[in-house]
């Protein structure tokens, strides 16, 4: 035990089956530093951090025609879910994300006549009303969008027309196209909620830097800055004076707010 380690929590990592990454679905990921393209840093808090190689995950999932064997669960630098290589009898390889579950040597399919079984991604007009998805899509064939962080999960709900109703992990209950894709079960790597640093040094190396409230800064860099000692800063905003803690931003006109039958929980 040492102060680092002191109130450190991490996985075990014991469903990780391989250390070493398929090297032909690897593409190099460059580090911003929060900059933009003229050199501007524009994101604040950002910069160092391990190198990384990007994982090509296969959102889409639209290899239909054949079924796909697990060869591996991997870990994945990039995102806190787990993800599986897949190897298909034409001799492609594709990352998945992994769902929790999912085994080495499972055999999963996608399509239309894809049993509803965990890794397997059909239609939502083919699973069974009441299943726990993952990996959803918000149009045809533009691949997952929703739940795809570690341990979340939707669920299906009912379905009306060409609409399906699912309750995402926010809460919020909203409308989908039947014609969408999800995959069945959950997130892999459901205790990444519980993890904890333990130390500074551990967010250092995850590219994150020190992060100072804006209570501690001075009026001319945010709006809850000054004032004589220790004040409260007023009413909680940010930066740019938008209001925190309950303060509506979405707007009231925006074309997809149709299709949500309620609102995420407050």
């Amino acid at each position: 035990m040492t102060p680092g380690t002191r109130h450190k929590v991490i996985g075990t990592f014991d469903d990780i089956t391989s250390s070493t990454p398929e090297k032909s679905l690897l593409a190099p990921l460059k580090n911003s530093g929060g900059r933009n393209n003229s050199g501007k840093m524009t994101v604040r808090y950002i910069g160092g951090g391990h190198k990384k190689m990007y994982r090509v995950i296969d959102f889409k999932r639209d290899k239909d025609t054949m079924a796909a064997t697990v060869k591996t669960i991997e870990y994945d630098p990039n995102r806190s879910a787990r993800i599986a290589l897949l190897a298909y009898p034409d001799g492609e390889k594709r990352y998945m994300l992994a769902p929790n579950g999912l085994k080495v040597g499972q055999v999963v399919s996608t399509g239309a006549g894809a049993a509803p079984e965990v890794g397997n991604t059909l239609f939502l007009a083919d699973i069974p009303l009441g299943t726990v998805v993952h990996n959803i899509e918000l149009y045809p064939g533009q691949g997952a969008a929703m739940a795809r962080s570690a341990g979340t999960y939707a669920q299906l709900l009912a379905r009306e027309g060409k609409f399906a109703i699912i309750k995402l992990p926010s809460g919020e209950t909203r409308m989908v196209l039947v014609t969408c894709r999800a995959t069945i079960g959950a997130v892999s790597n459901p205790d990444h909620s519980l993890e904890s640093h333990g130390k500074a040094g551990r967010r250092r190396w995850l590219g994150r830097r020190p992060r100072n409230r804006g209570v501690t800064m001075n009026p001319v860099d945010h709006p809850m800055g000054g004032g004589e000692g220790r004040s409260s800063g007023g009413h909680p905003r940010s930066r740019k004076g938008l209001l925190a803690k309950g303060y509506k931003t979405r707007n009231p006109k925006k074309t997809t707010s149709k299709f949500i039958v309620s609102g995420r929980k407050k």
